[in-house]
C-alpha cells in the first residue's frame, strides 16, 4: 500500500513539473523570484524532450509501483485520469519534439511578456 501511495505522489510531482515547466513563466509575472527556479526546469524539460531521453521520475515511479506489487496502472483516480496525459502511448521522437517547441514557444511568449513589463517599470504583479 505504501509503494503506491509513493508511486501516486511520484506521478502527481511529475505532473506537477510537467505543468510548472510550461506554465511557470506566469509566476514571474507575479514574484521574479520564480525566475531562478523556473528557467531551469523549462530547460529540463526541454532537454529531456530534444535528446529523446526520460525524465529520471518516470522510472522511479514505475520502480515504486513494482515494490508495491503492480504490473501496470490499473485501476485508481491518479492512474486513469494522469498517466495517459504523462505517458502517452503514442509519444514518439516527433512528437516530443513538438513538445519541446510548445515548452519553448509558451516560455518565449511568457517571458517576452515579462520582459516588455519589466522595460516599462510595471512591477511583478502590479
Amino acid at each position: 500500500m505504501i509503494y503506491r501511495l509513493l508511486a501516486d505522489a511520484v506521478l502527481l510531482l511529475h505532473l506537477g513539473f510537467i505543468v510548472f515547466a510550461l506554465l511557470g513563466g506566469l509566476l514571474v509575472c507575479r514574484r521574479r523570484g520564480w525566475l531562478w527556479w523556473h528557467l531551469p526546469a523549462a530547460a529540463w524539460a526541454m532537454a529531456i524532450e530534444l535528446s529523446g531521453g526520460i525524465c529520471p521520475l518516470t522510472p522511479l515511479e514505475n520502480r515504486l509501483r513494482a515494490l508495491g506489487g503492480a504490473a501496470g496502472y490499473p485501476g485508481g483516480f491518479v492512474e486513469h485520469y494522469l498517466l495517459a496525459l504523462i505517458y502517452p502511448e503514442a509519444l514518439t521522437r516527433a512528437l516530443q519534439l513538438v513538445l519541446a517547441g510548445l515548452v519553448l514557444a509558451v516560455n518565449l511568449a511568457v517571458y517576452g511578456y515579462v520582459i516588455r513589463r519589466w522595460r516599462r517599470g510595471q512591477p511583478p504583479g502590479g
